[in-house]
């Protein structure tokens, strides 16, 4: 990365491309990477900047940047890898591919066992063909698109927090995990050990839930939480209180969601009377830039899913315990994304 980078020209037709390469949502993910960084290169952009836009590693901004040099957009393809000729032609993959992405009749997607049967061909070869296409049509996910009319200035407001922080002020990520439930087995657990992974029972007994209202300090990582069998705004003023105290002087960020709760009249007019708090509120349906649910979910995976909770006082103890360990060895989580990136994305998808 101390050489000089390789000045990149692109022609109208090829930047037309790329560009239509990094807004289609078919394009491979690897794709829309090459492209990008040829874009950037051609804008300007040095490799090192590239890299802390999270582009690559330096020898893989410059691997790209290097192959359209030599060869333009033809080098941003894969490098026949050596071995065994193809048996199956490209008209076969383009139509196994166009066929994977329609549903097969009486079924909502294919599997690769009869998407193999129809084209006549292995199951593997099919297996093959979707991993190199990043095709999953066993997999689904969910998402929502915010219509939140503020989008773009509450997007640049909590994000200009977390990249450029005011400074000496403290910047909270607040919100509340509610209805955690105490889940107890009804077995005891078969442990893990060489030759079994660990096992429990699928039913299980509910022995009650809680409520935690937790704070990510943004600059440390750190979280302040507590445990509350209601997530009214009495609870949330609760946990205010309990802010106020932990950090009795200077500015405090608060970055919350829309939930009702934290626009409570009550809630408003206990603030007013503090005015070293400032909200943030992120987007409706947007409540993922909120660093405080990455959080929750660590803590979902790591102390919670796998628990077994015969009241909720074991749960709330277990909760406490990994807040007490996350703490020790806290350290902040990295945002990478600017605002004018999530605001292009938002755009492009809807």
């Amino acid at each position: 990365m101390s050489r000089r980078a390789i000045s990149i020209t692109l022609s109208e037709q090829n930047r037309a491309t790329l560009e239509h390469w990094v807004r289609s949502p078919s394009t491979p993910q690897k794709m829309v990477r090459r492209a990008e960084i040829v874009l950037r290169a051609a804008d300007g952009w040095t490799n090192e900047q590239m890299v802390k836009a999270g582009l690559g590693s330096g020898v893989t901004v410059g691997r790209w940047r290097q192959r359209f040099a030599e060869f333009g957009m033809d080098g941003l393809q894969d490098i026949p890898k050596p071995g065994r000729p193809r048996i199956i032609s490209d008209e076969k993959v383009t139509e196994l591919l166009a066929t994977s992405l329609t549903k097969p009749k009486g079924r909502t997607h294919w599997s690769s066992r009869e998407l193999a049967k129809q084209q006549g061909i292995s199951q593997s070869t099919v297996s093959r063909l979707w991993r190199k296409h990043n095709l999953k049509p066993h997999r689904v996910e969910t998402f929502k698109y915010s219509k939140d009319p503020e989008l773009e200035p509450k997007v640049v407001d909590v994000v200009g927090l977390y990249l450029n922080p005011p400074e000496k002020a403290l910047v909270l990520c607040v919100d509340e995990k509610s209805q955690i439930q105490a889940l107890d087995r009804t077995q005891p657990k078969l442990q893990l050990k060489p030759g079994q992974v660990e096992r429990h029972t699928h039913d299980y007994v509910r022995h009650g839930t809680t409520s935690l209202f937790a704070a990510l300090n943004v600059a440390t990582g750190e979280v302040l939480g507590q445990c509350h069998a209601r997530h009214r705004h009495q609870e949330f003023l609760q946990f205010l209180r309990a802010i106020d105290k932990a950090y009795p002087e200077g500015e405090i960020h608060l970055v919350m969601d829309n939930y009702a709760t934290h626009k409570h009249a009550n809630v408003r007019k206990w603030l007013n009377k503090r005015p070293r708090y400032h909200l943030h509120f992120t987007p409706t349906s947007a409540s993922w830039m909120n660093q405080i649910e990455t959080w929750f979910g660590i803590l979902h995976r790591q102390a919670l899913e796998r628990g077994v909770f015969r009241s909720v006082k074991s749960l709330i103890a277990a909760i406490h315990s990994f807040m007490e360990q996350w703490n020790e060895g806290a350290a902040p989580f990295k945002w990478v994304k600017s605002a004018d990136e999530i605001l292009a994305k938002a755009v492009r998808n809807k």
